[in-house]
């Protein structure tokens, strides 16, 4: 009875597990013979397989491999291996009934009687196409974006361990960093940094902002494998599992040096193009005012000079007069430098000699700054001449050197030198390309801080305090260089001294040496001349009449062009003086007017400054304002050399 009894358990435990196991429908499960023959079949296996129990029961299951496995002996070697080895597992390609193709999970184990007689094969088989494709497409995408990254070459793209070591290196931080993989991977970030970053700790900031925040960018300067530094743009990105924790960052770099080299020389040109206009600016309002105070002076000096023919020989009369000559005649000195910096001075340029200009004004500077600063100068042989009025440049020296000594107080060398330099096409520069000369004037004095250096050429600006500078010393030697077609620089420290150089072209790169104008007085007058004065200021109108006159001229007067034009219809008149700036019609155009009715009747023009463009009357002799009575006898004197007084 108790036999039966196991026999009913035993056969009711097969009832459950067969239950059991048709119950599956995600895995195929069923039985081979020892000779490969399927003796059981589950749902799974006809759900994934295609073949109801009754069509595979009994056939051989190699007709799941594909036909290259079945040639290949694929099934006999999974029986062989499970038979030998107690066990067989793979994953492959299988076929179903209607010929699809899937990707299998398999395993069999081989099935003995406790004897260990084999007598079959246990075969469990799983369908992972979804996964396999899932597998691939993972696959495919890791390999696009391993083959996008090892593409890019104007990026640095590469990772970095927890602690900051590399651990990946692609061509374009190869490219930029110089480094190959085999040289940089293990190796820390760190050597990436300027040693004086790496003393900051820049390196370890980097991280643990990354760490911190998940992202670290900036803009800085890093170092190559050949020691160059170039200007980069970085970004870190911390880079989490699946937890949240940190296992590495993402390392972005880009060399930017050109953008910010472009950034900078379009800053530059920007602050340049600000000082231009702010100069220009300065320039014609220190223009207008030094024209209109240009002819008060002419007035205050013309009539002083005629007030000291005409007192009486009264030593107080004569003391205070002469006073008042000097103030005058500083103011027009003044004004002079007010009109070098607006660039609107008349110039007399020719070639000057540099080298042998300062030779010799050397005594003059020496006395003038006095024991305790040394003057040096330093010019190579063969320096070519330089385009430019060699009073001016007399001048512009020596308010340098004065400026010099003012800022070494306890004395120092002054060193003046001169260079031939050209300047290539597409120079960083504004000068024209050409060949030029530039003289420098070098202290050892205080220097500038930056404050101070971008208001030096300012007219009127000055740190000498009250009443020990104008402030227009520099200035002047900005208008001369400008107008002489060059340029000035200036380059200072604090307590490093300060160099300024004077630009100036060769006079040969201009294709022609203006001539030198007349100097010194004429030994004797010319006879008496018709003179008709123009001008349409009533004071210095009064005083050139009143000078001509007394030099023994007659003068005819005329206030504006049309009055000049009625008077020469009427009367003989031997010379035009005509002042340019006038209303209505100029000076130039008053003289083109008389060039077409009185060919032959000679025109000068009186200008308080250089307000014509060079090509406009450059055929006409020019008078600068203020002009005094000499000068006028002078001007007679070349406009009628032959005739002089008997």
């Amino acid at each position: 009875m108790a036999r039966a009894a196991n026999l009913e358990a035993d056969g009711n435990d097969d009832a459950r597990y067969r239950v059991l196991v048709d119950a599956i429908t995600d895995y195929a499960i069923y039985m081979l013979d020892p000779s490969g023959r399927v003796t059981s079949w589950n749902a799974g296996a006809q759900r994934f397989k295609g073949y109801a129990a009754s069509e595979i029961i009994g056939q051989h299951f190699s007709r799941f491999y594909t036909e290259e496995d079945r040639a290949a002996g694929a099934p006999a070697r999974t029986l062989r291996t499970a038979a030998e080895e107690g066990r067989f597992e793979t994953e492959g390609w299988r076929i179903r009934k209607d010929g699809a193709r899937f990707w299998a999970h398999v395993l069999v184990d081989p099935i003995r009687t406790p004897e260990g007689e084999l007598v079959g094969y246990a075969k469990i088989t799983r369908d992972l196409t979804e996964r396999k494709a899932a597998q691939e497409t993972l696959h495919r995408s890791e390999e696009q974006f391993r083959l996008l990254v090892q593409g890019v070459t104007d990026y640095a793209v590469y990772m970095l361990d927890r602690d900051g070591r590399v651990s990946s290196w692609n061509p374009g931080a190869q490219r930029i960093k110089g480094y190959a993989p085999a040289e940089i991977i293990g190796h820390h970030f760190s050597r990436f940094y300027t040693e004086g970053d790496r003393e900051t700790g820049e390196p370890a900031r980097a991280i643990g902002a990354a760490m911190a925040e998940g992202r670290f960018e900036k803009e800085g300067w890093r170092v190559r494998k050949d020691g160059s530094r170039f200007w980069a743009h970085v970004v870190i990105d911390a880079i989490r599992d699946d937890s949240g924790e940190v296992i590495g960052f993402a390392k972005i770099t880009r060399d930017i040096t050109e953008r910010m080299e472009a950034q900078r020389a379009l800053e530059q040109a920007r602050q340049a193009l600000m000082q231009s206009q702010k100069l220009d600016a300065l320039g014609q309002l220190t223009g207008g005012v030094a024209h209109d105070f240009n002819n008060l002076l002419m007035a205050v000096l013309g009539s002083l000079e005629l007030l000291r023919k005409r007192l009486p020989a009264d030593p107080r009369a004569h003391a205070l007069l002469e006073n008042a000559v000097q103030g005058a005649e500083r103011g027009a000195a003044l004004t002079q430098r007010m009109l070098a910096f607006a660039r609107k001075q008349e110039l007399s340029l020719e070639g000057v000699d540099a080298a042998g200009l300062v030779r010799g004004m050397a005594g003059l500077m020496e006395r003038s700054l006095g024991p305790a600063v040394k003057l040096v100068s330093r010019f190579p042989r063969n320096l070519p001449p330089v385009f430019t009025d060699p009073n001016q440049l007399e001048t512009a020296l020596l308010n340098l050197a004065v400026n010099a000594r003012d800022a070494m107080p306890g004395g120092g060398q002054i060193t003046i030198e001169g260079e031939a330099v050209a300047v290539p096409r597409n120079s960083d520069t504004t000068l024209p390309p050409g060949g030029y000369v530039r003289l420098s004037v070098t202290d050892e004095g205080t220097g500038m801080d930056p404050q101070t250096l971008a208001r030096a050429t300012e007219p009127f600006y000055t740190t000498k305090g009250v009443g020990k500078g104008t402030g227009l010393g520099l200035s002047m030697v900005h208008g001369l260089a400008e107008q002489s077609g060059g340029r000035m620089v200036i380059a200072s420290e604090p307590g490093c001294g300060t160099r300024v150089e004077i630009w100036l072209p060769e006079a040969d790169a201009l294709g022609e040496v203006k001539p030198t104008s007349a100097g010194g007085a004429p030994e004797a007058g010319v006879e008496p001349r018709v003179v008709l004065a123009v001008d349409d200021d009533p004071l210095v109108l009064l005083n050139t009449t009143a000078m001509l006159e007394d030099l023994g001229h007659t003068v005819i007067s005329a206030a504006s062009a049309e009055e000049a034009l009625a008077a020469l219809r009427q009367q003989h008149v031997d010379l035009v003086i005509t002042d340019h700036a006038m209303p209505e019609k100029t000076g130039h155009q008053l003289a083109e007017d008389i060039r077409l009715s009185h060919p032959d009747l000679p025109v000068v023009l009186a200008t308080g400054y250089a307000e014509l463009p060079p090509e406009v009357g450059a055929d006409l002799p020019r008078l600068a304002k203020p002009y005094s009575q000499a000068e006028l006898g002078r001007l007679l004197c070349r406009m009628f050399p032959d005739q002089p007084r008997q």
